[in-house]
């Protein structure tokens, strides 16, 4: 899928916040600057979010709850996680059941984490548009596309 603009990023997001249960896990991968962070504000917003989520690089863990938005989400940034372990810490697995688990850098959780998750790709293309590419696990398909 080809997204023209930020616009386009964010409406993805808002697509998902119709479609996401309690206990789900999305994934978004990709370089720094193709969107990843849109849409998950686009997803936030959707659910309710006042004012412009900011990006969890610094923080790791950006919690979000009931009644700020209608279902607790964990925004995780991983990027400045150096090895896999590091994440067992953050105690995700922990919040997730009552939630959505939204992960920037899936990656730097090591191969094999989250494989019930959606997992979204976006890329840079030449002319500045983002093209998205998406796993659906079995648990998405009735659910997906958008």
């Amino acid at each position: 899928m080809i997204l023209p603009d930020i616009a386009a990023t964010e409406a993805v997001g808002a697509r998902l916040a119709g479609i996401v249960r309690p206990g789900d896990v999305i994934t978004l991968s990709g370089p720094l600057g193709a969107g990843k962070t849109s849409v998950a504000r686009g997803l936030l917003a959707a659910l309710g979010l006042a004012g412009e989520a900011p990006s969890p690089s610094f923080a790791i863990v950006q919690p979000y709850d009931l009644p700020e938005v209608r279902l607790p989400v964990w925004h995780v940034d991983l990027y400045r996680l150096d090895d896999p372990d590091e994440v067992d810490e953050l105690g995700l697995e922990d919040e997730r059941g009552d939630g959505l688990l939204l992960v920037e850098w899936p990656e730097r959780a090591g191969e094999g984490a989250w494989p019930e998750a959606l997992a979204l790709t976006l890329w840079i293309e030449p002319d500045g548009a983002r093209r998205l590419t998406v796993v659906v696990p079995e648990a998405w398909e009735a659910r997906w596309p958008t």
